[in-house]
């Protein structure tokens, strides 16, 4: 969470302060994206992020904080997780068994310590040093951002139009899948 408590802007966003609301934003983004970062392989967590500030700026002035901090945020970050989890159930059916998408979601990410299987650790990175320049860029600054940064912002660090960039992006997956399908691992369309 922030260091200090966004909610201070809750009652010029109540009264239809689309500043208020911006400067909310600002503080607000990191986190709700870093919520998502569990979702990015079942859902478009730009679409999701996007649909929840447009819900937490439509229940903004019904929202009566609980005396803790960043109330709206939290709310925002329960709204994000309950659209990634529609979203996830939607476009991948065999997660409409609650307990499948709980095992997935309690399923340890990058940052938690897990087994790593080194010979498709070593067979990504062959394949990953085989991409031209450009999509090898793309690839490489999404992976690093791991959802903390929007896409233009990193098409803007590479010197890319955000349409390039996501193309560039496109591109990588489909070049690294094809890749790995060609050293025998077996790759789940997403």
């Amino acid at each position: 969470m922030p260091e200090r408590d966004l909610d201070h802007e809750l009652p010029a966003i109540a009264q239809g302060d689309a500043e208020a609301f911006a400067r909310w934003m600002a503080g607000a983004e990191r986190e709700l994206r870093l919520s998502l970062r569990r979702f990015a392989a079942m859902a478009d967590p730009e679409a999701i992020l996007q649909e929840t500030l447009l819900r937490v700026w439509q229940v903004a002035p019904r929202f009566r904080p609980d005396g803790r901090p960043n109330g709206l945020l939290r709310l925002g970050v329960t709204i994000a997780r309950h659209l990634a989890v529609s979203e996830a159930r939607r476009s991948r059916p065999e997660l409409a068994d609650g307990e499948a998408l709980e095992r997935l979601l309690s399923a340890p990410t990058g940052g938690e310590a897990s087994a790593p299987d080194p010979l498709l650790r070593r067979v990504i990175a062959l394949c990953r040093e085989k991409l031209p320049g450009k999509p090898a860029q793309a690839l490489a600054a999404r992976l690093e951002s791991a959802g903390a940064e929007r896409d233009e912002t990193l098409a803007e660090r590479l010197g890319m139009r955000l349409n390039t960039f996501l193309q560039n992006f496109t591109r990588a997956r489909k070049l690294l899948a094809d890749c790995l399908r060609r050293q025998g691992v077996a790759v789940e369309e997403l």
